[in-house]
């Protein structure tokens, strides 16, 4: 073999094999002692073995799988691919100690980016703030002011249609909040539940003195409520109106809204005051704080002289009625001269902060975003140039102070990282001369090397037999 004559693609492992690993006797069947020469692709002589130093020595990864994969080790997915570019960032934005010793200005960036730092940090925690000021209900209360109004239609005898040869009068009943800064108007009946206007039952008979409204899933929201109906005599009505509460609210027992001061309330209040109480008027138990000891009136209204808090929200649910409706009562009048006359009521309604609104649009909101997120780009792009300026200075000094002893540093740096990239453990400048493979060492390897050939040979034989013999 000539100097510089390329090795064989695979050749086996040079001298430092394990004990027990020699050439068989003549005569003996061949084969080799250990497993390591089993079907394992034999090594350039000068490679360490592929059993000791598994971290040097790996297989490439098959096309479109990563190095990561090809280990077994978890691949990690976007969202932490994301985290992890976001810290990189992080770090990336930050001048190295050097730069900032070269240029004392750079200081103000640092303190810039200090700044932004716990600017960041201020913001994220009014956020958090904000999502959970979202959570709980934001209500305040407004005056909802009602119109009741009536129209009479006196009977015409030379009407074409039945409807005009009967008398008849329409009632009307309508609303709107007073000072709504909103700009989507809301609908009157969206603050109700249901409506219930109840006639005159001696005009109307007991069938059709009822007119009902009743809120469903599908309810179409409306600006008002209009009644006809036929009759030339003033009627006495009564409407019922039951406001749509959110959350939803009951009506204490009156033993209950004794006790705690309340009369109509939500659910988590009455439990909050009545928790109040318990406090104020220590009844928790000192030794088993789970327990709860009522006095005189805890007892009549629960009737039992101990019990869990875990208890308290059960129990309240037959001592929490449907609230109590509003109650109107007006004359729909036929006489000409009160046609005009309109009846206007006050409510006190819950509407939703105007200012939640802009605390979800402000939480929804991604056009600062997009905007900081090609700020922070420019600046990576900025502090990269920079360190690419300081690599570039730091070259030309230490080629200017010592040009042949810089340009044999880099060989020799370049050399030792072509080797790890290569992935080459030995001496190549040794191993591509003809002297390396005249060693003992050789003629046991050309027999490893073809006791392997002949192996796979055999399998691929014997797996053909079988399968020609099924």
């Amino acid at each position: 073999m000539t100097p510089g004559l390329q090795h064989p693609p695979t050749v086996v492992q040079r001298p430092g094999m394990p004990s027990g690993a020699r050439m068989p006797h003549q005569g003996a069947p061949m084969g080799p002692p250990g497993s390591p020469y089993m079907g394992s692709p034999a090594v350039r002589p000068g490679l360490a073995p592929a059993g000791m130093e598994p971290a040097r020595k790996r297989a490439a990864p098959p096309p479109g799988q990563s190095q990561a994969q090809s280990q077994g080790q978890p691949v990690p997915t976007a969202p932490a691919r994301s985290r992890s570019a976001k810290r990189r960032k992080m770090a990336d934005k930050i001048l190295p100690q050097r730069i900032r010793e070269l240029v004392p200005e750079s200081q103000a960036y640092m303190d810039l980016l200090a700044f932004e730092r716990k600017l960041d940090q201020t913001i994220m925690r009014k956020r958090v703030d904000i999502q959970e000021a979202l959570k709980r209900p934001m209500k305040q209360k407004r005056k909802l002011r009602l119109y009741i109004s009536n129209t009479f239609n006196p009977a015409k005898p030379d009407a074409e249609d039945s409807d005009g040869s009967i008398a008849s009068w329409e009632l009307r009943v309508e609303g709107k909040l007073l000072d709504d800064p909103s700009k989507q108007k809301r609908k009157f009946s969206s603050f109700f539940k249901s409506l219930v206007i109840e006639l005159d039952k001696d005009l109307y008979g007991p069938d059709n003195h009822l007119v009902e409204w009743h809120r469903t899933p599908t309810t179409q929201e409306t600006d008002g409520f209009q009644v006809k109906r036929p009759g030339d005599l003033s009627v006495r009505c009564t409407l019922l109106l039951m406001l749509d509460y959110q959350p939803p609210q009951f009506k204490l027992d009156p033993r209950l809204a004794r006790l705690l001061g309340l009369h109509t309330q939500s659910r988590s209040a009455i439990v909050q005051a009545l928790w109040q109480y318990v406090k104020t008027n220590r009844l928790q138990d000192s030794h088993d704080k789970e327990y709860i000891n009522g006095d005189k009136y805890f007892q009549q209204i629960f009737d039992c002289p101990r019990l869990k808090f875990s208890e308290i929200p059960q129990r309240l649910t037959a001592l929490l009625l449907p609230p109590d409706p509003i109650v109107i009562n007006h004359v729909i009048s036929v006489d000409p001269s009160d046609q005009k006359k309109t009846a206007c009521y006050d409510i006190d309604v819950e509407v939703e902060e105007p200012l939640k609104g802009q605390m979800s649009s402000f939480l929804l909101s991604t056009a600062n975003q997009q905007e900081i997120s090609a700020l922070d780009s420019k600046i990576h792009e900025t502090i990269e140039s920079i360190n690419q300026l300081k690599i570039q200075r730091d070259f030309m000094l230490s080629f200017s102070r010592d040009p042949k002893g810089y340009i044999q540093d880099l060989l020799c740096s370049q050399s030792r990282d072509l080797k790890v990239m290569t992935d080459v453990a030995g001496n190549p400048e040794e191993e591509r001369r003809a002297e390396f493979y005249h060693q003992p060492w050789s003629q046991e390897a050309v027999s490893r090397y073809f006791y392997c050939k002949i192996q796979q040979r055999r399998q691929e034989l014997e797996q053909s037999l079988v399968v020609r013999n099924t």
